[in-house]
């Protein structure tokens, strides 16, 4: 079992910018992709962002290529989103997950999830 946990959201105007943050713990973060997507109310979860177990490898949505970057320091067990340049349509609760494919990005392909955070972008 992989427990993860989301902090860092919160209500930013547009323009602005979050640093989400996974924690992790239980087995070995490093053998896990890691992934982050978000729901908006009435919508569907949608994928946002993945990286493979070692970094190097990263996959974006067009909808936030070029404004979010994803990042994970294995050696704290964390997963991060910086968000930058935020819109009023990035609103969501943001999840992140763990899962064993890299550069997947339907959301079957996650084993572990968070409970999400609120990220919420005024106009």
């Amino acid at each position: 079992q992989v427990q993860l946990v989301e902090s860092g959201g919160g209500l930013v105007q547009a323009g602005g910018s979050l640093r989400l943050s996974c924690a992790a713990s239980g087995r070995t973060f490093s053998n896990y992709a890691m992934g982050w997507f978000r729901q908006a109310p009435g919508k569907e979860r949608e994928f946002v962002s993945t990286i493979n177990w070692s970094g190097w490898d990263s996959y974006y949505a067009d909808s936030v290529k070029g404004r979010f970057t994803i990042s994970r320091d294995n050696a704290k067990n964390t997963a991060y989103l910086q968000m930058n340049s935020l819109k009023p349509e990035d609103t969501a609760v943001y999840y992140c997950a763990a899962g064993q494919n890299s550069g997947a990005r339907d959301y079957s392909a996650y084993n572990y999830w968070g409970q999400g955070t609120q990220v919420t972008v005024s106009s």
